[in-house]
């Protein structure tokens, strides 16, 4: 086998490893209910609570657990905001739980050392989605 074959073999197999780590991320589908996000579905799938899930979004646990609030539009933007995050580093971590971790814990350059969970409780989730981007154009590393 040339070596041009067994380059050809090993790009294949980093692109199938690619799209099956794309295609396991956390799918928004999965998380949703009627149309809108389940915080009950998203808490399960990360294995943490209620409460937790609502500090980590900067919302009090009424907002995910009360039928009229988590159909509210703040509380629906959050979740969406925090999964699409998620989403985005998902298959760097290879699972959704590592992704979560990061989101609440590692704090992000030039942003004055807040994470991810602090931009997107202050409402810069899109800022968090540009540097994500960023470093995976190689403009951060």
């Amino acid at each position: 086998m040339g070596l041009a074959h067994q380059t050809l073999i090993t790009a294949k197999n980093d692109a199938i490893s690619r799209q099956n780590s794309w295609e396991n991320a956390m799918a928004i589908q999965n998380y949703a209910d009627n149309g809108a996000f389940a915080p009950r579905k998203i808490v399960d799938a990360l294995r943490t609570t209620s409460d937790e899930l609502a500090r980590s979004l900067g919302l009090g646990k009424d907002a995910i657990q009360r039928k009229d609030r988590i159909a509210s539009d703040r509380t629906q933007r959050r979740l969406r905001q925090m999964v699409e995050v998620l989403n985005k580093v998902e298959p760097r971590f290879g699972s959704a739980l590592l992704a979560y971790a990061w989101y609440r814990s590692e704090p992000l350059p030039g942003f004055s050392g807040q994470t991810a969970m602090q931009l997107v409780q202050s409402n810069r989730a899109d800022d968090v989605l540009t540097y994500i981007d960023a470093v995976d154009a190689g403009v951060h590393a």
